[in-house]
């Protein structure tokens, strides 16, 4: 068989089985409310789980309500949630389709205009239509970019919250069904800003070397893996390089992938950049990012 219809071979993940290697990946859709999943991610998702993807992810879903990227974009913070996610896992699951899921938490980048809007910080046309900020957060007080809002500093309290908030996001994705579960940590959010000498200021136990950078998203992936059952498969989103010289770079990913490894982490999902302005749209892209 050509090498190349490896692409339709069935793929093993610990226990799950995807029917192929086509992956569906997390899309923001923008079109959550109050943070709940309704009938639009239904159809978004489920025409992918019937037209024969094995992997479908569903978007960026935030582990507290302020870590979203816009106001239209889903989360697990809430019991009340679950349900949304569950009709997209069970859909996918009875079409054949393994459900996936990325927990995240936008950091500097939450609180943004949806991108029809202009995908940049909140305005007063944002105001006028309902869309009110709340303060985003970071390890250090460091904007994305001029004319951004400087972020709240996290403290240490504030890192444990975080901490137990994806783990328990991660036990409501388990009750809605999905089967493989990803932590995002790539293009700027909040766990890229502590890795990325370019945002992360910090003089504590979260900042400065490497390993201290490395911290906060070593303690969420084993969080995660804890409540994750080890028979389900758990993946880490990564931005490769940040396209800095500065910044953050192809050996400390290399340091980060054996650590996340040893801690249950079965995939690497690479892409790269998105330190500096919106994560879909210019800011130091590579080819092949």
């Amino acid at each position: 068989m050509p090498q190349s219809l490896n692409l339709f071979k069935p793929l093993d993940l610990r226990s799950v089985t995807s029917r192929n290697r086509i992956v569906i990946p997390p899309m923001c859709q923008y079109s959550a409310y109050e943070g709940h999943l309704d009938d639009w991610h239904l159809v978004h998702l489920g025409r992918f789980a019937t037209g024969g993807a094995g992997i479908v992810f569903t978007e960026a879903t935030a582990v507290q309500k302020s870590g979203r990227i816009t106001h239209g974009c889903p989360g697990l913070w809430a019991d009340s949630q679950i349900a949304g996610h569950a009709r997209i896992a069970q859909f996918a699951r009875r079409h054949g389709a393994i459900p996936a899921i990325q927990l995240a938490h936008a950091g500097r980048k939450s609180g943004m205009q949806r991108p029809w809007f202009g995908n940049g910080p909140l305005d007063q046309a944002d105001f006028a239509r309902g869309d009110m900020p709340w303060p985003a957060v970071g390890p250090s007080a460091v904007a994305i970019k001029a004319g951004w809002p400087l972020p709240n500093v996290l403290s240490e309290a504030d890192i444990d919250t975080l901490i137990a908030d994806f783990a328990a996001a991660a036990e409501r994705a388990l009750s809605a069904g999905y089967q493989i579960a990803e932590v995002h940590g790539a293009h700027g959010y909040l766990l890229h800003s502590f890795l990325s000498p370019l945002s992360n200021h910090r003089a504590d136990g979260y900042g400065g070397s490497l390993a201290r950078r490395m911290r906060l998203t070593l303690e969420v992936v084993g969080a995660v893996r804890a409540v994750w059952p080890g028979h389900l498969p758990l993946i880490f989103r990564c931005s490769a390089v940040d396209g800095d010289p500065a910044g953050w770079q192809l050996e400390d990913k290399v340091a980060l992938a054996h650590e996340v490894e040893a801690l249950g982490v079965d995939v690497l999902d690479c892409s790269s950049g998105g330190i500096s302005g919106p994560a879909t749209a210019g800011g130091r892209r590579q080819p092949g990012f």
